[in-house]
């Protein structure tokens, strides 16, 4: 390895963990901003925040590689350009690829990495994220009883307190009902004037030490002397310990089968073989649509006949036509013949072409009853048909979702490379080093990175853009922008510097306003 490889790795290693921890921080504030409300107030412990940022940071590994390798490539190469180390390696007839050639190779390093943790990674922490993020969602907030609020934490239990008189827990005029029994329309209330609510060490328990009060229940309905009485039965008590149970408090943990099938917890294997059942499935949802339509509608042949059959036709004897006239009626079932058909000899006396509809073969008074039948059927279809619809739908957008997942673990991948042909050039042509310019540029970038999948992504799952196309586009549009900005670096070219432009246009108006 020669001594301008090592100056290049040396360089770029640094900042790349630098700028890598940096954006892992911001991916993770973002998510952290999203999900506050779901965690804060329901118990969570330390340990589990701690478990679920260690999920969150694995599964956001792969979008904070691309920009780490876009700010420290533009970094790198822009602190080279800027104290005239790169003209000097230029000027010793060094090209640019060449001097670029050790960060393509850690470039393809990074986005194999990232496809590793992307396919191997990310679906088991996506995993154990999801399922720990609805274990707590589920969960009750924390146990906190206001005063002179109505508390219902506890289930079919009600609590109210009037006053807080100590911080130890001295409340006064306490009030619990009882709605366990409603559904036999039967309630139990404790009223008391003073109290001490606390939980036990282990924290399993809530307990309120009650003085002074009454518990007022209903009992069951009897019958005395043929009439229902409802007894109503109060006790008054000095003292009265109620016990809660915390149980209902504890996050209990949720099973991970039911999250496995989810397209953001699977791996490229996984996700391919998705993609062939959801195939097999709609395959097998038409073709059972097609013979539930098959027995009601029959397909016929669309071919044109010969002349020669025209004319054998045409030749037809009147007795050929009684005989196939006779066909028909013999052929028709004896309880619809009986009940609905018109005599034999009324139908043969008049030819069938002078009939104008089928419905004119039946009696007047059973045609109804046919027509009737016919919407049922027509009814029957459309609901099928809609269902099917509906159904095939929501399996196709679920295949684009399967689909587009794989192909997004390869794209993203791809972007690591891609990024260090935009941020390597656009380094060298700012010779701007530092975390001013760089990181400007890279935001840019990377905010229409960002953009560019968010939308793809979207047009997708509209069936707007094939699939494939989606998960790709970014990276083909970024990729035409990384090679003219390598073109246009390695030929020493100049892009406009914004800032000046901007400086210029004010100095401008400035002294074009009148003083």
């Amino acid at each position: 390895m020669k001594k301008i490889d090592k100056l290049l790795i040396q360089s770029f290693v640094g900042p790349f963990f630098v700028t890598f921890l940096i954006a892992i921080f911001v991916l993770m504030m973002q998510y952290l901003w999203l999900y506050v409300d779901d965690i804060v107030g329901k118990g969570a412990g330390l340990l589990m925040l701690i478990e679920l940022l260690s999920y969150l940071t694995v599964s956001l590994v792969p979008m904070a590689l691309p920009i780490a390798v876009l700010i420290s490539s533009v970094m790198v190469m822009g602190g080279l350009a800027e104290h005239y180390e790169l003209s000097s390696f230029k000027s010793a007839g060094v090209a640019l690829p060449r001097i670029m050639a050790p960060l393509v190779v850690i470039a393809f390093g990074i986005g194999v990495l990232s496809f590793f943790v992307n396919d191997s990674l990310i679906p088991i922490s996506n995993l154990k994220f999801k399922s720990r993020l609805y274990d707590i969602r589920k969960q009750k907030p924390t146990l906190s009883i206001e005063e002179g609020l109505f508390n219902d934490d506890f289930e079919d239990i009600i609590i109210r307190v009037e006053n807080k008189v100590d911080e130890d827990g001295t409340v006064e005029k306490v009030m619990i009902y009882d709605h366990s029994q409603t559904t036999e329309n039967r309630m139990s209330q404790i009223n008391a004037e003073r109290g001490r609510m606390y939980t036990t060490n282990e924290g399993k328990y809530f307990v309120m030490d009650l003085e002074n009060g009454s518990q007022y229940n209903e009992v069951k309905p009897t019958f005395t002397d043929g009439k229902r009485n409802y007894p109503f039965v109060r006790t008054n008590f000095k003292t009265w310990s109620k016990v809660f149970d915390m149980s209902v408090f504890e996050i209990d943990g949720t099973d991970e089968e039911l999250f496995k099938s989810h397209h953001t917890m699977l791996s490229t294997r996984q996700l391919l073989a998705a993609v062939d059942s959801i195939d097999v499935e709609m395959n097998k949802r038409k073709n059972n649509y097609v013979d539930y339509l098959g027995r009601y509608i029959s397909v016929l042949g669309t071919s044109e006949p010969d002349e020669k059959e025209e004319e054998e036709k045409e030749t037809e004897s009147i007795e050929q036509k009684k005989k196939t006239s006779d066909f028909a009626i013999n052929n028709i079932p004896k309880s619809v013949a009986k009940q609905a058909f018109k005599p034999p000899q009324q139908f043969i006396e008049k030819d069938l072409k002078e009939y104008d509809t089928f419905a004119e073969l039946f009696y007047k008074d059973e045609t109804s009853k046919f027509y009737d039948k016919a919407k049922t059927f027509v009814r029957a279809v459309l609901t099928q048909s809609e269902a099917t619809y509906n159904s095939l739908e929501r399996t196709a957008e679920k295949r684009v979702k399967h689909l587009y997942e794989m192909h997004f673990k390869f794209s993203l991948a791809a972007s690591c490379v891609i990024f260090l042909f935009i941020g390597a050039p656009m380094g060298a042509i700012v010779r701007k080093g530092g975390f001013g310019y760089p990181i400007i540029i890279s935001i840019i970038f990377f905010m229409l990175f960002i953009t560019l999948n968010i939308m793809c992504k979207k047009l997708a799952e509209s069936h707007t853009l094939p699939t494939v196309l989606a998960a790709w586009l970014p990276c083909l549009i970024l990729l035409p922008i990384g090679i003219t900005l390598t073109i246009k670096a390695m030929n020493d070219s100049q892009i406009p510097n914004l800032i000046e432009i901007v400086k210029r246009l004010f100095q401008r108006k400035k002294l074009e306003t009148p003083s």
